[in-house]
């Protein structure tokens, strides 16, 4: 070979060139997830990072509606924490997000389990089961203000009616009497979603696994404990999280029908603070209040996840 003669450069490159980073992008799915999701992330970004972080920020000022505020540190913190308003509104939050998600679970796990069955017409039950959730939120508290109010009441008239009662029920006027009025209407509201969720879990489940079940001699219950529950403890995980902090964060059912009253009997954490902020004036308070949420709704969150690690348990696994 002539050593004059060599390779040319075009030919060389061709050979083993690397990929320009546009083909690497298009190659990569990583990559192209990621860009795909940029436009979603500036949203989340601009709608919910920033007014979040204003949030915080604002709890650690003295900041009123019209005046600029100054960093106080922990002070309103530590006011809050000694105020007793905010120790009920607490308290009734705990109260209020237990029982209704205990009552929305057990009611749409029959639910669930009932419209999973052959029933005759089962798809317009379904639908109909649907109406409470999709119906607005401020509608459906003027409609259980109606149903308690202490004049005109339904019940109370229906209850008189029958002899029951002898004079109307102030269903809005007792503390208490006030607390589980407001837990029903929410789990009236709460159930379709509980209910719809677990179904889409319980059509999941093959046939064949309660075919099997039954040969070998399982009673319904015996079912239900060994096949339905622990197939279906991952959506129940997901959904449960999610009714908790759609319960804990309530705030317009609550605000229409009572006002967080009587004597602050149904004061939640999100009403309180937007009492403190808006009509109160003081927006540092109320984002610090609605902050102090912020480490139970992690908590539902982390429910959440430890539960989704059951799936790995259901298929064999060691979690």
């Amino acid at each position: 070979m002539n050593p004059d003669t060599t390779l040319s450069p075009p030919a060389a490159n061709a050979a083993g060139a690397p990929p320009s980073a546009l083909a690497r992008l298009a190659n990569s799915r990583n990559a192209l997830g990621l860009l795909f999701m940029l436009p979603t992330a500036a949203i989340l970004l601009v709608f919910l990072t920033y007014p979040l972080g204003l949030g915080v920020w604002l709890g650690f000022t003295d900041t009123k509606i019209g005046r600029a505020g100054e960093w106080i540190g922990m002070g309103n913190y530590s006011y809050l924490a000694g105020d007793s308003v905010v120790q009920l509104a607490l308290f009734n939050t705990l109260f209020y997000t237990i029982v209704a998600s205990i009552l929305k679970f057990a009611l749409g796990l029959w639910l669930a389990l009932l419209l999973n069955k052959n029933l005759p017409f089962k798809t317009f039950f379904r639908a109909i089961v649907l109406l409470p959730w999709i119906v607005p939120t401020a509608l459906s508290a003027l409609a259980f203000w109606w149903i308690y109010d202490a004049q005109f009441s339904i019940v109370s008239w229906v209850l008189m009616k029958m002899g029951i009662i002898h004079e109307y029920i102030d269903f809005l006027g007792d503390p208490w009497l006030a607390r589980m009025s407001t837990i029903i209407a929410n789990v009236w509201r709460g159930v379709p979603f509980v209910a719809i969720s677990l179904l889409a879990g319980l059509q999941t489940i093959s046939p064949s696994l309660y075919e099997a079940a039954a040969i070998d001699g399982a009673t319904p219950w015996q079912q239900f404990r060994y096949v339905t529950l622990p197939l279906l403890t991952p959506i129940i995980a997901v959904v449960m999280t999610f009714s908790v902090l759609f319960t804990f964060t309530d705030f317009q059912l609550i605000y229409v029908l009572t006002r967080g009253g009587p004597l602050n009997s149904t004061h939640l954490m999100a009403t309180l603070s937007f009492q403190r902020a808006i009509p109160g004036g003081s927006l540092g308070e109320g984002a610090a209040l609605a902050t102090m949420m912020l480490p139970f709704l992690l908590a539902a969150i982390m429910f959440s996840y430890f539960g989704l690690q059951r799936r790995g348990w259901q298929q064999g696994g060691d979690k």
